[in-house]
């Protein structure tokens, strides 16, 4: 399969490295990208549907993303939450106006019986995304984090408590009875490669694979399934993924990665400087994966899709 042959990826993402790794691949395949993205981050607060990681995709997918913290919309303002802040609402999980217009559109077209993949549908073409932006599965889910201090939200966990304590178990609750979306397998079914895009495989990358329509979907497909890497030169570039492998016994490296996706990869890319030995069983190319600028994040899309065009998925 020649690259130019690979005109439809859907990338797995949730988190700062797969959202961006996705804006690369819109940048080579423009409306044949979609982007499987993580819910169970999702949470209210304020009076809104809050739904941190298909929206982190959306607004690196169209250019507003604030990139040097990494999340948020850049030159925002936070007139309103300031002031139901003043007014009694708790403030450790603060949204800027227009990521709070976001937040209560959502809110307002679910009310009124609208399907959360259709509400993200709305909310990218409206802000210019040529992708397609699917949330994983149309029932709530939300990952729970236990320390030794007992069980919380994974958002109470990291944003109010800057996960600083050691984590000792995760689950997904209503990950029973979720199901991934039509348009999920509709893409996975559809799609030249299939890409694991660089997030933590625990709590970013781990729900989605959790869904076991989703695994089959991805075992019946003729396309190659790729992984990247999140560690660069041996590290995380931004997250506490060093904790949440430690949590579900498995070494913080690419091999540790892999291992989370067993029975599913034909490849991996991995850093051209991480120290750690590959993992081994598949294909691997090494390449500088950090991605610095629109440059850098269409350059490893580029790889990526080079890679994928050589492997053969068995069928």
């Amino acid at each position: 399969m020649a690259v130019s042959r690979i005109g439809r990826c859907v990338v797995l993402a949730g988190g700062t490295g797969g959202a961006k790794l996705a804006a690369g691949m819109q940048d080579a395949l423009g409306e044949g990208l979609s982007v499987v993205a993580n819910t169970a981050d999702d949470l209210e607060i304020a009076g809104v549907d809050v739904s941190p990681d298909p929206d982190l995709v959306t607004y690196w997918l169209s250019g507003e993303i604030d990139e040097e913290r990494g999340w948020g919309i850049k030159d925002d303002t936070f007139t309103v939450f300031d002031r139901l802040v003043r007014i009694g609402t708790p403030d450790w999980f603060r949204l800027s106006d227009r990521d709070l217009a976001t937040c209560l559109y959502r809110r307002e077209f679910i009310a009124a019986g609208g399907r959360r993949t259709h509400a993200q549908g709305q909310i990218a073409r409206a802000l210019g995304v040529s992708a397609t932006v699917l949330p994983m599965c149309e029932e709530p889910v939300r990952t729970q984090v236990r320390t030794a201090d007992g069980w919380r939200g994974l958002q109470q966990y990291l944003v109010a408590e800057h996960a600083q304590a050691p984590v000792e178990e995760v689950q997904i609750e209503g990950l029973a009875h979720a199901n991934p979306t039509p348009e999920v397998l509709g893409a996975i079914g559809e799609a030249d490669a299939i890409v694991i895009g660089p997030s933590n495989p625990v709590i970013s990358i781990g729900p989605i694979l959790s869904m076991p329509a989703v695994r089959d979907a991805l075992t019946a497909s003729t396309a190659p399934v790729v992984a990247v890497s999140p560690y660069v030169a041996g590290q995380v570039v931004k997250g506490p993924t060093d904790l949440f492998m430690r949590a579900v016994g498995r070494p913080s490296t690419a091999a540790g990665a892999a291992s989370l996706y067993e029975g599913l990869l034909d490849g991996m890319i991995c850093d051209h400087e991480d120290p750690d030995p590959p993992p081994d069983g598949i294909r691997v190319m090494s390449c500088p994966t950090f991605m610095e600028g629109r440059g850098g994040r269409r350059e490893l899309a580029d790889r990526t899709l080079e890679f994928a065009s050589t492997l053969t998925h068995p069928e």
